[in-house]
């Protein structure tokens, strides 16, 4: 992530002084343009590691993170401040976090 990070700096300190951008470096400086709080990507970065991703298509992982997200910070904020707050995942933020992430996955749609 700081490789990406700092990558996409470095694209956004050049964009200021060029007009012509291809179509990959706008997306890249669209897409780093979305700050997302720690306990965020925390709970992100989980799923993915933990292989729930694994059987979607590449193409439905942005669909998947967005409403995901959406889902766990409107129904289960609690959780993310708590992750937030103790700067770590808990052996009980573990279970619920598998929880969440199992039955969303049952009721999402590609």
């Amino acid at each position: 992530m700081k490789l990406e990070l700092a990558q996409y700096r470095e694209v956004a300190a050049f964009a200021q002084f060029s007009s012509d951008l291809d179509a990959a470096t706008q997306q890249l400086l669209s897409r780093g343009y979305s700050p997302m709080a720690i306990e965020e990507q925390v709970a992100v970065i989980y799923v993915g590691v933990r292989g729930y991703l694994d059987k979607l298509e590449p193409s439905k992982i942005t669909k998947f993170e967005n409403a995901f997200l959406s889902h766990v910070i409107s129904q289960h904020h609690a959780l993310l401040g708590k992750i937030r707050t103790n700067g770590k995942i808990s052996e009980e933020s573990d279970a619920k976090l598998k929880e969440i992430v199992a039955n969303f996955l049952v009721g999402f749609e590609p």
